[in-house]
């Protein structure tokens, strides 16, 4: 069959479009994104080191060099840590790592995970709080796409000053990293100063703080162990208290994206990544041990009985968490149950 020439303009016309369909295709397969990654912490702390670096080298992997992470470290552009979910929220980076009590009362549910004596290692919370999150506290992410949330080990004290007892807290000035904490930490008799924790150390040296509340996996990058040189710590597993970190997208960074690297960051998403992130927080409480032992510190562990009291002080705090959430129409009893079973989930306590 021979075509006119209105059949002929017609089909050559749909083939050069169908070619450059392809050919657009082709192109937009290999466009090539850098993504920015903001976050607090110096880049040899174990975090950034450990964990969003390696992330972000996998995710290059993943996605044949197509998409790469880079990483801006110790607020390099700009602003301060309390910014940071806001900075991925609103666009300012595609991406932030970030302690989700600099916002306070952004996330009244997930802070069910920094009452007191709830964490143990950060490699079984961490995938706990994740699990937590996706079930009852999504919509205190909704602004953002959400690539983890993890937590930091057991937390414990490094202070000026020795403390071997309850009593010897009161009157100190205690450095504290969240919302929950400084409330804690007056209820136990210190006075609580917030502040992120980059300021600690100079703090602490010009003896604005008496000491300070971070996990031993923040010792290295702080210098902790050389300000200070006591360090106490309580018997048991958990530790008196704990703090909770968020790994941010922009949503409108993730939209932008073909489905094929957005289905290569949603493979690095997830409760894997919280796991990950807790052995390396695990892990690098070790190395904090390790240099404060060097430095001939004076490391205390309470024993139980004495735990046992800051235990029992430590209950107001959960009460008035309890009383406070109410207000905000949240079952702050029931969602502690739920952390709880999903903390003995992960630890291995519930099968």
């Amino acid at each position: 069959m021979r075509l006119n020439r209105k059949q002929f303009l017609g089909a050559l016309s749909a083939a050069t479009l169908a070619i450059a369909a392809l050919t657009s295709g082709a192109a937009h397969a290999q466009e090539r994104y850098t993504l920015r990654l903001h976050h607090f912490l110096p880049p040899q702390a174990p975090i950034p080191k450990d964990g969003l670096a390696k992330w972000a080298e996998k995710i290059q992997k993943d996605s044949d060099g197509r998409l790469r992470i880079q990483l801006f470290p110790a607020m390099q552009l700009g602003g301060k840590p309390t910014d940071l979910f806001d900075q991925a929220r609103n666009g300012v980076v595609d991406f932030s790592w970030t302690v989700l009590g600099y916002t306070p009362g952004r996330f009244p549910k997930t802070e069910v995970f920094e009452l007191p004596f709830s964490i143990g290692s950060a490699a079984q919370a961490s995938p706990a709080i994740y699990e937590y999150v996706q079930n009852h506290a999504a919509d205190e992410f909704k602004d953002v796409k959400l690539i983890t949330v993890h937590t930091h080990g057991p937390g414990l004290f490094h202070t000026r000053k020795p403390i071997a007892k309850l009593e010897d807290l009161r009157g100190m000035k205690i450095r504290g990293g969240s919302r929950i904490i400084n409330i804690m930490l007056e209820q136990l008799g210190a006075v609580p100063v917030g502040m992120p924790v980059p300021q600690v150390s100079e703090a602490i040296s010009k003896g604005v703080l008496d000491g300070t509340t971070v996990p031993w996996e923040v010792v290295p990058a702080l210098r902790v162990q050389q300000i200070v040189k006591n360090h106490t710590g309580f018997s048991g597993p958990k530790g008196l208290y704990t703090q909770t970190f968020g790994l941010l997208m922009n949503q409108a960074s993730y939209d932008k994206l073909p489905d094929d690297l957005k289905r290569v960051i949603d493979a690095n998403s997830g409760i894997e990544v919280a796991r990950a992130f807790g052995l390396v927080m695990d892990a690098a409480d070790q190395t904090g041990i390790d240099l404060a032992q060097k430095a001939r510190n004076h490391i205390v562990t309470l024993d139980e009985a004495e735990t046992q009291r800051w235990k029992d002080a430590a209950q107001a705090t959960r009460q008035s968490w309890f009383k406070e959430v109410q207000q905000r129409g949240i079952d702050g009893p029931k969602l502690a149950e739920e952390a709880q079973r999903l903390l003995d989930k992960h630890s291995g306590a519930a099968q």
